[in-house]
């Protein structure tokens, strides 16, 4: 630990705040222009602006006290950069992967062709009925262990299981001219 370091953990707390307000007051235009000059929209660059001010907090004692604190945020504002720019490769790369399983592994029915007019009936159905049977439908839980998901006894999953499925088999009936996917008449017998 450096002598400036062990300063800032002696300097008195309001002393500390103060010098945290004068170098914002004095640099966050600067580091915020910085910032949106190098970033893919404002909300990222106001995120870099908080985390390079977060870090002069933490690390107050080895910012320096002259016109090199300007320079001193400058550099830290380029590390919150690079470290964005990290995150965000990660998240995108992490993001095609998930694209690329949830492309293997969708459900069949999915694939076939009266997959959109289910999406669509599905699409119509109010949340509750649409989150149920695709807990017990895709998830494959039992209604017991969808209600118990949904936070709802499994007589009341039961029971509004086979009001859903009812109202999915008008709505499949409303939106297209082929009968009702049998699939679903399957996966009644649960």
């Amino acid at each position: 630990m450096g002598a400036d370091a062990a300063v800032k953990q002696t300097l008195p707390r309001e002393i500390a705040e103060a010098r945290i307000n004068d170098l914002y007051r004095n640099h966050a235009r600067d580091i915020l222009g910085y910032a949106l000059r190098r970033s893919r929209d404002p909300e990222d660059a106001a995120d870099v602006v908080a985390e390079t001010f977060l870090v002069a907090w933490r690390r107050l004692g080895e910012v320096p006290l002259n016109d090199e604190a300007r320079l001193w945020l400058y550099g830290t504002a380029r590390h919150v950069l690079a470290n964005h720019a990290r995150g965000a490769r990660r998240r995108d790369r992490l993001t095609e992967r998930l694209r690329e399983e949830l492309r293997q592994k969708l459900p069949a029915v999915l694939r076939a062709e009266e997959g959109s007019d289910l999406l669509e009936a599905l699409a119509g159905l109010g949340e509750a009925d649409r989150e149920l049977l695709m807990l017990i439908g895709w998830e494959e839980l039992t209604p017991a262990q969808a209600g118990r998901a949904l936070g709802i006894s499994p007589l009341a999953a039961r029971t509004r299981l086979h009001r859903a499925r009812r109202r999915l088999r008008a709505q499949l009936a409303e939106s297209s001219s082929n009968p009702p996917n049998t699939e679903i008449e399957v996966e009644e017998a649960r």
